[in-house]
């Protein structure tokens, strides 16, 4: 019996160039669907992130009050007699957090941390800032008559306290009282 000894060439398994493109383009494809959605969650995120901390501001005031049986004094007057509404500076927060003649048990009503893009906090000059780098605004209410006017569209509320923050684009507007 004689058997065939004749060689098979075989050919090594491998993508074709035409594959590699189709692989990476469809990568593409997925990545650029995915890129708008993660941006999204960002954004819901921040503004999470935002109200958070507008609702805390509006707490710790309210613990203020509660535990020295008057509002904050702020940095539009020593002794407000009507309401007011102004952007939060510096003052405000050291006197929350225990750091000022205003706070003579140096209670800290709130903690903050150092300004970080997409966290807010505290910036160099003590003003607390939203995600964005925007300020926030508080509105008291010095005449306890429980109503102020807060917001950026100056609506009349049923509460004590209302922070809002003054971004331009309404869609990352929060506030604490929602």
């Amino acid at each position: 019996m004689r058997t065939s000894t004749t060689k098979k060439t075989t050919r090594p398994q491998a993508f074709t160039l035409i594959e590699l493109l189709v692989v990476i383009s469809i990568i593409a494809i997925l990545a650029s669907l995915a890129f708008p959605a993660i941006g999204g969650a960002m954004d819901s995120a921040k503004k999470t992130t935002a109200k958070n901390a507008a609702v805390q501001i509006a707490n710790a005031v309210v613990a203020y009050e509660t535990e020295y049986g008057r509002l904050p004094r702020t940095s539009w007057g020593t002794a407000p007699t009507g309401d007011s509404s102004a952007p939060i500076t510096g003052d405000l927060i050291k006197t929350l957090s225990g750091t000022t003649n205003d706070n003579p048990r140096a209670i800290v009503f709130i903690e903050t941390s150092a300004y970080k893009k997409g966290k807010g906090g505290t910036n160099s000059s003590g003003a607390y800032l939203d995600s964005w780098g925007g300020t926030y605004s508080i509105a008291l209410d010095y005449t306890y008559d429980n109503t102020i006017t807060a917001g950026t569209n100056s609506a009349s509320l049923r509460k004590k306290v209302g922070v809002w923050n003054t971004n331009s684009s309404s869609k990352l507007t929060v506030n604490s009282w929602d």
